[in-house]
């Protein structure tokens, strides 16, 4: 794809986008996302920042999974929309159902990956914790949380590119890892620019809204949650999400 087709491309995913049945799917999807999230901060009432450091980047993992699938099946229905098919949601589900189960386990190994900095970052804050010598420890090895939460931040980074990447490859060429990993690193040898590009091209809608969103949340917290307990508004986030 060159930079000249991004128009076209832009203007016809655009057209196909406002589907009643697509909104709905994704408002479902989003729907539980929220309600995952909103789970996972009501854990967090009294948790020490360890355990809530935990909370807050685990439903962006589990998410990330879910979105995955989902992006799958619609990248299925939209192939089928341009190549003007019959469209069937059944039947592209059907059909999908193994690709769309098989791929949330990407996500695995990303989750795995930052429960083991999470566990090596409650080493350096036990270790820092030793009598006597926990301060001169956690001094010295103050580089160490550090590098642990930026490879968390990392994984996080790797996390928004795979959906953005992989779940295309993915939905039309099935779950083989080896020809996935193939199509990718060649992608990205042979046209890093234009990669990135598309990258920062996709996440501006989401950031441009999501900041509009929290924006609208704080407001709201501000006039609103005032003199209220921690229970309440951990419901009231329930029915904002």
């Amino acid at each position: 794809m060159n930079l000249s087709d991004i128009p076209f491309v832009f203007n016809r995913a655009l057209s196909l986008t406002f589907c009643k049945r697509k909104l709905w799917l994704m408002f479902i999807v989003l729907a539980l996302c929220g309600l995952l999230v909103v789970f996972f901060r009501g854990l967090s009432i009294g948790a020490n920042e360890w355990v809530l450091m935990s909370l807050n980047f685990l439903p962006f993992f589990l998410c990330a999974g879910v979105l995955l699938s989902t992006g799958i099946l619609l990248t299925r229905i939209y192939h089928d929309e341009v190549k003007q098919k019959p469209i069937s949601y059944s039947g592209i589900l059907s059909r999908s159902w193994e690709v769309v189960i098989g791929a949330s386990y990407f996500s695995i190994p990303i989750i795995l990956g930052y429960l083991l900095l999470w566990i090596f970052l409650g080493f350096f804050l036990l270790l820092k914790q030793t009598p006597g010598l926990g301060e001169i420890f956690g001094i010295i090895l103050s580089f160490g949380p550090f590098l642990l939460n930026l490879a968390s931040l990392i994984l996080c980074l790797l996390n928004l590119a795979m959906l953005f990447f992989v779940t295309p490859v993915i939905a039309l060429n099935g779950l083989n890892r080896v020809q996935v990993t193939q199509i990718l690193v060649k992608r990205l040898k042979e046209d890093p620019f234009s990669n990135l590009l598309m990258i920062v091209l996709g996440l501006s809608p989401l950031i441009l809204v999501g900041g509009l969103l929290i924006f609208a949340a704080v407001l709201t917290g501000r006039l609103c949650y005032v003199c209220v307990s921690i229970l309440s508004i951990k419901y009231c986030s329930l029915f904002l999400s």
